[in-house]
């Protein structure tokens, strides 16, 4: 199901990128000054709906999330890891690390899940048990600085809560200390499991009682931007929650029939 999800999510950013002839937001920023730019905005867009459909399908999924692992980890070496570098004291930089390292942790998972034999062979630390874990170490770490944004900008986080919900600022507080508390779960391996699954629900309730009521009631294009955002990080959350219920061996014995659906 998270796969499923995770596919349709990209597909639909493709399609977007196409529409609105820009980056998806999962892309955003990019400096105005690289080069080809235009012609960048359509390899996003061509990639998440390749990989995307790839996804959907279990004879393409190898290669598609071969592809848009590599996609991803060279975007983000490109565009967020400079940003750091050039402002390390300030949030928004990190914060956008953490996006795309999310994003990155699934297609990992999603890699590992299917690496093949040529993978195994000539990628055995990213495949498998091994890729599994690096993925899973980078979906803790991009929880760090999704906690400290909360208190970084505690008022604005506190603003969002809705109206219906009391004690704003003290949500603000206990989200962000969630973001954390996952983190650190998933890094030391202590209830990471439900670490995972508890920042992917997370994410998927600011999608629903934040962003789609925001949505709703007269969209900006922050507004716009953020919710498509959330959504993104919801299905990718899904999938690194969903991990921690299988393991790639297992998947390999039920595509080679000698493994059983109550492996799953």
């Amino acid at each position: 199901m998270g796969r499923a999800i995770f596919a349709v999510v990209f597909v639909g950013l493709g399609i977007l990128g196409l529409v609105e002839d820009n980056f998806a937001p999962i892309w955003q920023p990019v400096p105005k000054g690289v080069p080809v730019r235009e012609l960048l905005v359509y390899l996003c867009a061509a990639v998440c709906i390749a990989c995307g459909m790839g996804l959907l399908f279990r004879r393409a999924a190898t290669l598609a999330s071969r592809a848009l692992l590599d996609y991803l980890l060279v975007w983000m070496l490109l565009f967020r890891v400079p940003d750091v570098v050039r402002a390390p004291l300030t949030q928004d930089p990190w914060s956008g690390l953490g996006e795309t390292a999310v994003y990155v942790a699934a297609a990992w998972v999603l890699y590992a899940r299917f690496a093949n034999d040529w993978d195994v062979r000539y990628f055995d630390w990213a495949s498998g048990e091994r890729g599994l874990r690096i993925a899973r170490v980078l979906y803790g770490l991009a929880m760090i600085p999704f906690g400290i944004a909360h208190f970084t900008y505690i008022n604005e986080t506190a603003s969002f809560v809705p109206a219906w919900l009391p004690f704003h600022l003290a949500w603000a507080y206990a989200t962000g200390c969630a973001y954390l508390l996952a983190g650190v779960a998933i890094l030391v391996q202590r209830f990471a499991r439900w670490a995972a699954i508890l920042s992917a629900w997370q994410m998927g309730l600011f999608t629903l009682i934040i962003w789609v009521p925001v949505v709703v009631a007269g969209p900006s294009a922050f507004a716009w931007s953020e919710f498509v955002i959330s959504v993104a990080l919801t299905a990718a959350g899904w999938v690194v929650a969903e991990s921690y219920a299988r393991s790639p061996t297992s998947d390999a014995r039920i595509a080679d029939g000698t493994g059983s659906m109550s492996a799953l």
